[in-house]
Formats: structure tokens, sequence, C-alpha cells
């Protein structure tokens, strides 16, 4: 599957349509990522919606907890449901008590008990008293059941002499639609129960009415009733399709992005993990925390500084540690490049994981020289006895490479205490140093040691008490400097144990390419060491991962994405061990559901913060056409609905015309912006800018709620002209054949016309992206509307039909037009009750997108920090190398170059410089100066010209460089084949490097006489083929190896100061880019004996370097 890198939009839209797949993006530009299909299927159990409204999500397991999901968000509106039962229980107790008789007792009781266990059961659900499985698998159903047994029972008590097709259909349709809106259930049993409860209420009035009237029955004018009946149940099930597919939609687009903020943030996070352990491997935490600290701050206080900032401490009480390898030339004969670099990296990969057991720091590793400190950055009082197990563990491990490749190497370990100054200096490729005399005479302990024995100091000595055997080391007859300084040195006897079990007992891999090349070491063995339990790799694995990074917490630590990340390492294979975690977050933002009060008005639900409301206020709902569609859709079915009624109505064709024709441009015009490709352009835009203005959206809304109406108030007005005398007439139920073909319908059936009503009420509950205020004057509206018409304007007609039904009984009942009114205004407090409900969820999915979109900006924030640190420590292509994935210690990077540029560049004099007075504080002024002198030279890497540069690292004062190392720098010809570029172009990057040699020294130069000093350059130039290599996956190490490395070390090292000196081969290459130089002559070097060399002395043409000019520095060898 492809990787999406469009890190700038991760949130893909959750408006699916059918057949579509969403892919979670990954992390962009990095070499590897988590990525998860998820797949909208049109298809699933639904079958009561259109295939295009069925949607399930492809991974069944994924699907499941989307329905766990949904039906926890829907708990609450459960107990909304509960609230509409105890209010229709309040109605049925007002309504017998107002005009109490003892016929009524009964619906007064009925209606008692229920609202009694209404109360319980919203009690018993609010505070979480009932068992999680009765709660999500008994409580709907059994809700269902009580309600509609209060419906039944209020239809059989109230009007048991007085039946007609009429009676609780507004209740009943209420409550059909209340289903929809709140039940935690699947669409199909919803549709199935309102199906059931609408059918057996319409059949239960059917037989009812035919056996009360018998003889006397009209069977056209009941068919017509029950048949109205029903349109107004399809209308009410039509609709709460609608609204459940309108939430279900809704939640699912929360759900999934839920699940793919969650992605993004264990990419990220695991990514930053990468980083901050790959950062944590080069640098002890207190550096690359003030490193961090410094990065962040703002620009404006960088510049206010005098110097380039040092992060350089002093460290008391710790020993140093220097390892070489003996008879490392005689082993790097006998096998090629790559395997050598194979062999260093396993053993350095051993030591790394020994240092980490005897809580060593490695600091570096120089060729075949490792060395490392114990008691840094945190003391230790067992610091030498540590490192001499070191030592001693390095000293076996070594003796298993002497075995197995039958060459004569061996370790040599020299140990010291004392202090050292312990930092970085520079500003690019940071590799953490000590400094400090006894980190001389440290290494001059490891100089003047013996093959396979740890030589210790006498200050080291004083450290053990006694702990360790030692004998006389005589290290002053082997290193001048150790004999001029009177160091006393011994040699550490090693137990007699440390042979066996408590050796490094690990065996050797034979995965060698042929027979005549040296067997490599397996590093997944257990290393065993004196006096100390084996330790398996997998547990200093774990070592490596407990370090914590303080400098980025996340303050609330709701989601815990650490744990989370090193918990889902495996969640490529797993997806259920990711859908766990994404339950466990999606529980976790919902336990904090009750603090987001204090985010909004207790009243008005709006944001307190204006600029968060004006956000929320502007975001864009694509199903405002669907309902705007659901109020074209009610009035079809009133419509349909009057014509049984009363077809001789003209006003309900001519209303429902008008409406509908205005109903269908509202609903087009909201349309529009969803589906911009089939509408014009201008209407595009006037949709969107709909969309984007909230009063425009009101507008819209009110518009299409008055239209609907209008539309009822008009057709009941229409029935005025034609009511006759009520006192002259008296219509009994049937008393006229002729009834339903007189235009009487409307006169007779006046409640239809207030079940109307209530199918406005819950079109205006279909609104989108409108506030609850704004419903609620809609409702208000509606209520006050029909409650004026019924009480006013059709006064006589109610009457008339009270006194017909009812008789002589009508005084002991509330009048028809009240409880009309009064049903239509309950209705209205519960509808409002649920849009309150409803904007509370909208605002808080609002709230929880803005916290995950700030989540990952924090996140991403904190991994662009890391990845600035650590391509600050690693060339970048190796850095995404690493990045990439987890590699274990054998997965190597390396890359051979046959045509590449070396510089070594030291400072010789500064050894003079450097002293640890008081007055230098310790030596940290001295190297403080050497700081900004090695910054000054990096920032000469960000000028244009030397961006094919890259610096190797640094080496007390020695600055190493190479050309030609990095994949992508761009000299103008990287597109052109090797074969293609004429040699002047593919060497461009040696004259550069060249040029960067001459900037040096100006820069230098620059230095001195601001500073009244006389530093002096003494630089190394070489070319040829080199390979480029990591040593160590856990602890990586970037350096090149090979013989045009060593050349250009002794072209350096036999240079003279204040001059270049290469070798004739780039003589020969340079002196056709109009570099001028003087022949030095033949001189001898170490391994190569004798060659003849040249000082490139600068460059005819002008504007190749900073300053444009070469300069000739004091004490440079001068033309003859």
């Amino acid at each position: 599957m492809p990787r999406n890198r469009a890190f700038s939009e991760p949130e893909h839209s959750a408006e699916y349509s059918a057949d579509c797949s969403v892919t979670l993006p990954s992390d962009p530009g990095q070499a590897v990522g988590r990525t998860h299909e998820v797949t909208v299927r049109s298809s699933g159990c639904c079958l009561c919606l259109p295939r295009f409204m069925r949607l399930t999500f492809a991974p069944e397991s994924l699907e499941n907890l989307y329905q766990t999901y949904f039906r926890r968000q829907r708990h609450e509106t459960l107990l909304v449901l509960v609230v509409f039962a105890a209010l229709f229980d309040s109605y049925i107790i007002v309504m017998c008590t107002v005009v109490y008789t003892t016929d009524k007792l009964a619906s007064v009781l009925v209606a008692s008990l229920g609202l009694l266990a209404d109360i319980i059961l919203y009690l018993l659900c609010r505070f979480g008293l009932l068992p999680d499985r009765i709660s999500r698998r008994v409580v709907p159903y059994a809700l269902w059941v009580m309600i509609a047994a209060q419906i039944f029972c209020y239809l059989g008590l109230n009007y048991a002499r007085f039946h007609q097709a009429s009676d609780t259909v507004g209740w009943q349709a209420f409550f059909c639609f209340s289903f929809f809106l709140t039940l935690p259930l699947r669409l199909t049993p919803i549709v199935l129960i309102t199906t059931v409860t609408c059918g057996v209420h319409t059949l239960v009035l059917g037989v009812t009415i035919a056996q009360q009237q018998q003889e006397e029955i009209q069977g056209a004018a009941l068919g017509r009733q029950l048949l109205a009946n029903i349109i107004i149940y399809i209308c009410t099930i039509t609709v709460g399709i609608m609204s459940y597919y309108m939430a279900d939609r809704k939640h699912r687009k929360a759900f999934l992005e839920a699940r793919q903020s969650l992605e993004v943030k264990l990419n990220l996070e695991e990514q930053s993990q990468q980083q901050e352990r790959l950062l944590l491997s080069i640098l002890p935490k207190h550096i690359a925390d003030e490193m961090l600290q410094d990065m962040k701050k703002e620009p404006s206080q960088k510049e206010m500084q005098q110097f380039n900032t040092m992060y350089m401490y002093r460290h008391e009480n710790v020993s140093i540690l220097f390892a070489d390898i003996v008879g490392f030339t005689q082993l790097s004969s006998s096998c090629s490049a790559q395997e050598l670099v194979k062999l260093l990296n396993e053993l350095f990969a051993r030591f790394d994981k020994l240092a980490a057991k005897y809580h060593q720091l490695r600091i570096k590793i120089l060729g075949d020289c490792y060395y490392c400190i114990c008691g840094l950055p945190d003391y230790r009082d067992d610091h030498a006895a540590c490192s001499i197990m070191m030592g001693l563990a390095m000293v076996e491990a070594i003796s298993y490479v002497r075995e197995k490749t039958q060459t004569d190497v061996d370790m040599r370990v020299g140990v010291h205490s004392g202090t050292v100054l312990g930092g970085v200096l520079g500003q690019k490729r940071w590799q953490y140093d000590v400094w400090s005399t006894d980190v001389t005479v440290a290494n001059k302990m490891e100089a003047g040691g013996i093959p396979g024995r740890v030589h210790i100091s006498q200050s080291t000595m004083e450290c053990l008490h006694g702990e360790f055997d030692v004998e006389p080391g005589n290290g002053g007859e082997r290193c001048d400097y150790l004999r001029e300084r009177g160091i006393e040195t011994y040699l550490v006897v090693v137990p007699k144990r440390s042979g066996g079990k408590n050796g490094i007992n690990g065996k050797l891999s034979v995965t060698s390419s042929d027979g005549n090349s040296p067997l490599l070491i397996n590093t997944t063995e257990c290393n065993g060491s004196v006096n100390t339990a084996c330790t398996t790799p997998e547990e200093l694995e774990e070592l490596d991962t407990r370090v914590v990074n303080p400098s980025f917490p996340n303050p609330r630590r709701r989601l815990r994405l650490r744990d989370l990340a090193e918990r889902v390492i495996d969640a490529q294979e797993n997806e259920q061990e990711l859908n766990k975690l994404l339950n466990e977050a999606l529980l976790e933002r919902e336990t904090v559901q009750v603090l987001k009060g204090r985010h909004t008005n207790q009243l008005s639900l709006r944001f307190v913060d204006p600029h968060l409301e004006t956000r929320y206020s502007v975001e864009k709902e694509k199903q405002s056409g669907a309902a705007f569609c659901c109020s074209c859709v009610v009035l079809v079915f009133t419509t349909v609905m009057e014509a049984l009624i009363d077809p001789w109505l003209i006003a309900n064709y001519i209303t429902f015309a008008v409406g509908e024709v205005l109903l269908l441009i509202l609903t087009v015009c909201s349309l529009a912006a969803v589906f911009p490709r089939v509408f014009p352009k201008k209407l595009v835009g006037f949709s969107t800018w709909i969309d984007h203005t909230r009063w425009a959206r009101n507008t819209w809304a009110m518009a299409a709620i008055f239209i609907l109406t209008m539309a009822d108030i008009m057709d009941m007005l229409s029935c005025l002209p034609r009511v006759p005398n009520a006192v002259s007439t008296t219509l009994a139920p049937a008393s006229s054949s002729s009834t339903w073909s007189s235009p009487k319908g409307c006169l007779n059936n006046p409640k239809y016309y207030s079940y109307i009503a209530v199918l406005a009420l819950m079109a205006t509950t279909m609104l989108v992206q409108v506030s609850h205020m704004v419903k609620l004057t809609l409702m208000l509206f509606i209520t006050a509307a029909t409650g004026i018409v019924n009480i006013y304007s059709w006064k006589d007609i109610f009457d008339r039909y009270d006194m017909a039904r009812f008789q002589d009984y009508r005084s002991y009942l509330v009048a028809s037009k009240f409880t009309m009114t009064v049903m239509i205004f309950i209705m209205m407090v519960s509808f409002y009750y649920f849009s309150r409900h409803v904007e509370k969820l909208a605002r808080t999915l609002f709230l929880w997108k803005i916290e995950v979109h700030e989540q990952k900006e924090k996140v991403y924030e904190m991994r662009r920090w890391n990845e600035a640190l650590v391509t600050n420590m690693l060339p970048e292509h190796v850095a995404r190398h690493f990045l990439g994935s987890k590699k274990r210690d054998e997965e190597l990077y390396s890359q051979s170059y046959d045509e590449i540029g070396v510089m070594f560049a030291s400072i010789p004099n500064f050894s003079d410089f450097y002293t640890e007075e008081s007055i230098n504080n310790g030596g940290i002024e001295c190297l403080r100066f050497l700081n900004e002198i090695i910054s000054d030279f990096d920032s000469l890497l960000d000028e244009p010209q030397f961006r094919c540069i890259t610096k190797i690292k640094t080496i007390g004062s020695t600055y190493m460089a190479a050309s030609g190392v990095t994949p992508d720098a761009s000299n103008g010809y990287t597109c052109m084949k090797k074969e293609e570029q004429s040699d002047r172009e593919r060497w461009q990057h040696l004259a550069d490097l060249a040029d960067f040699a001459l900037a040096m020294k100006v820069t230098l130069m620059n230095i001195n006489y601001q500073s009244f000093n006389n530093f002096m350059l003494r630089i190394g130039l070489n070319k040829g083929g080199v390979l480029a290599g990591v040593i160590g996956a856990r602890k990586p190490h970037y350096d090149i190896w090979g013989n045009t490395v060593n050349v250009a070390s002794r072209m350096e090292s036999t240079g003279v100061m204040g001059n270049i000196q290469v070798v004739e081969d780039c003589y020969n290459i340079l002196k056709d880019y109009g570099f001028r130089f003087v022949r030095r002559g033949p001189i001898f070097v170490k391994g190569k004996g004798e060659l003849l060399t040249f000082f490139l002395k600068g460059r005819d043409k002008q504007g190749s370097f900073i300053n444009g000019s070469s300069v000739t520095l004091p004490h440079q060898v001068v033309d003859s």
C-alpha cells in the first residue's frame, strides 16, 4: 500500500462515500511508518437503508469497536429517552388531575408507577449502578417495552368508551422518532421495534373501533384514518432513519478521526522516541536537554549572546578508560574493508552493551580506539571498580576474536581517575567529548600499557580500596610522558575465576563470505563479567529504553503516548492490539467530558473564548443538505396525510406546491457546497458562504421551518369559512354516510393538524449547524402558531369535535384544543432538551478535535526538535536510515565511495594555549575560545558553495571534513551519470574542499586579529576512495575509513603550520582549477614510505572562498 506523506493534512475527511478507503498517514519523509487502511463498505446489516447509506468499517473488529463506542456515546441519550417517558407520564397525571374523576384513578396510578419506574431507571443508569451487560443489552429493550405499555395503557384507560383512530397517534410518532434519536442499538433493531409498535398500535385502534361501532362502522372513513396514521408513522420512521444515519456518520467521523489521530500520534511518538534514543545514545541527557532548550529560544534572545553557546561541564571524581586494539593493522590486512567495518561494529556493539552494564558513558570511537568514562554525568562511588571490570571484560571479549580469527589481536587498556571537562564544541555534527590533563594521562596509560592487561594509575588504585589485586605496572619504562610526570602505574591481576562462567561467554558467528576472512562476533549471546550476573541483550535493550526525556512532558497525560507507543510496536501485525489502544484512548477522553463545562456558558453553551466560538461557528457540516431534505420529506407526507383526511381541501395542494418548491430551492443551495462539481460555481460559492456564515445558516434554517409551519397553518385556516353553526349541527362520529365525500374531513379530525406540528418539530430537531437557541425559537414559533390556531381560530371546531365525540362526558375531560396544545408544548420541551444535549455533544467533539490537533502539533514539534538535533549529529541521509526502523546491532549502514575528498585541519599551538588554571575556570574558558573557532568553521558550511562538504568530527582541536559523501549534494552535475561527467565536473567537490580549507585560514586569521592571538592551521588534503559507515546501531558513530583517510591524516601531521599539504594526485587535479602550489618535495610518511607533496598556496581566480582572496599568514612557507 502506498504511504501517504502529506503530513500537513493528516486529518482525512470522514465524509466518505460507499467503498471509500481512508489511508491513515504515517510519518512524512521517514523511511518507514505504520499505515492502516480503513475501508467503509456500503454493505451491512442495515438492509432498511439504500445501498449507498449502508456504512460499516471493513475490519470486523474495528466495526465492533465502533459499535461499542457508539453505544457508549448514546448512553446519555438513553437517559434523554427516560426523561421523555417521565414527561409523558407527567402529562397524563396533569391531564387527569386537572379535571379529576374516580374513573381516572387507574390512569393516574399507572402513570405514577411509570413515572416512578422512569426515575429509578434514570438513577440506575445515571450513576452506573447496573452491570454493563444489563445496561447494554437489557435496558434499551426494557425501556421500549415500558414506553409502549404506557402508551397502550393511556389509550385503553383514558379513551375506553370513546376510541377514535387519531388517539395517541402523536405520542406514538413522538416516541418512535425518539427511539431513533436515543436508543443505543443498531439501526435494524430500532426499525423493527418501531415498525412492530406502530403496527400493533394501528391494529389495536382498528380492531377496538370496529368492535365499538360494530354495525354503524364506516369502513371507508376508518380505513382513511388508519391510512393517515400509517402515513404519519412512515414519515416518522423515514425521518428517524435519516436522523440515525446522520448521527451514525457524525460518530463514525469522530471515531475515525480519533483512530487516525491515535495512529499519527503513535507514529510520531514512536519516531520521536527513536530520535530520542538515538540522541541520548550520542549525547548525555543533561547536554541534550540544554541544547533543546536553547534551540527553542527566540532568535532575538540568541542575538544578545556575546559568544556562541557552549555546552561544557566540569566533572570531578571520574574514571577514564582508553582501550586500543593491538594488532589491528594485521587484522585489517586479512579482510576486506566491509568485513572490517562489520567486525568493528560487532565488537564495539558488544563493548556498548558492556558499557551499559558497567555504568560507562561511551565517549568516542577513534578508528580502533574505544574510550569511555564512569561517574559521568551522575557520580558513583565505585567508578574505578566499574571501569576496571569493563576493561577486564573487553580483554576477555577480544580473546575470542584472537582465538577465532587466528590473528595476533589483543586489547591494551588504560584507566586513570581524575577530573574532566565534558561537552560538545561547535555548531554542527555534535559529538560528546572530554578534555583535561587527566584525559591525556588516561590516553598515555593505554599507550604505555601491556596487551591483554588493564593498566591503572596511582589515583585509580587509591579509589579501589583494595578491591582488586594489582602488581607494579612500570608504565614509565614504556611511555616518556608517564616517566616525565612521575606517575606510578599498576597492572590489575585478573581474578582466577574470570576465565569460566564469569568471563565473556560469547559464541562467534561463522557468517564470513569466504574461508580466508575472519569470523565475526555473534552479538546475540549472553555477556558475562567479573563478579556480575549475566545480562541478556534484551535486558540491556531495556536499559536504553528506560531513559525518559523530561524536556517533552505531556502536561495532561491523558493519552500516555509513550506507554502506548511501546505497547503498539507490533500493531502492524496485530490490528486487535491497536483497537484495544483506541478503545482505551476513547474511554480516557470520555471520562474527562465533565470538565468541558468550564469552556462554555452554562445557559447559551457558547464557548467563553470568542476565538474558539468563531472557529466552531465556521466548522463545515456536510449534512446540512440532508436536514433540509427532511423538511421536504415532511411536507410531502403531511400533504398525503391531509389529502386522506380532507381530499377536497384545495389549500393543501397549493401550499404543497409552493412550499415544496421553496424548500427544494433551500435544499439545493445547501447541497451545492457538498457536490461542487454538479452545480455552477456561483451557486457553490453562495452555498459555501452560507455554510461559513452563522447568521446566514440560521436564516436558511428559519426559512425552511417557517415554510413548513406556515403550510400547516394555512391549511388549518382554510377550514374556517366552511365551519357550520356549532349550535345547529351536532355530528356524531358516524352520523352521515356522506361525511368523507363532503368537505368536512378537517372538521371531523382536527387532531391530525396538530400532529403535523409534531412532524414539524421533528424537522426542526434534524437541523444541523444551528444552535439550540435558534431551534428553541423555531420550536416556540411552531408551538405558539399551532396553539393559537387551536385555542382561538379553531375553538369552535374543537368544541364541536369534543361535543360530537364525548357528548355528556365532555365536562369531565380537558378540552381537546388544550390537550393537543399541551402535548405539542411537552414535545417541544423534550426536543429542546435533546437539541441542547446534541449541541453539548457537538461542542465536546469539537473540543476533542481541537485537543487532538494540539496534541499532534506538540508531538510533531517535539519530533522536529529531536530531528534537528539528530541530524546535527549524523548526516541527514544516515539519520534517516537509523530513524526509519528499529535496527539490530548487526544491521549496518555502510556506503562505498570511489571519489571523495578528505581534509584534516588542526591547530597545533592550541595545546600551548590550554591551561587548567583557576583564572581560566579550570580550562573551560580556553575551550570556550576553541568553541568560537570551531563554530566559525561550522558556519562556513552554511555557504551555498560548500553544500557538498560534510563535517565528519572534531578530535581535540582537529577538524575533519569530507566532500562528495552526501548522496543528494547538488553541485550542478548530480543528475548526470558519472560516465557522462568530465574530470573537472567529477572533482568539483574537491576544489570546493580546497576553497573551504582556504576559507578556514581566512576565518582563523580574522579571529586572531580580533583576539590578539596567533593560532595557526595545519591542513592535510587527500582524495580517493573510502568506506563510510556507522559502527554500533545502539550508539551509532558515523565515520569514514580507508587508505585515503590515513594519508590525509598523515598530510596534516607531517605538514607545516600555516600550510595546506597535498599529495601529488591532488596536485594534478587541483592545479586545473586555478590553485597555486609550491612543491615541498618527498617526505617520509609512516606506513607509506616516501611521498611527493605540495603546499597549496591560494587560487588565481578570485571569489572562490569567503573573502575572495588568498592571504599569506605568518610562518607560511613562501614561494621561492
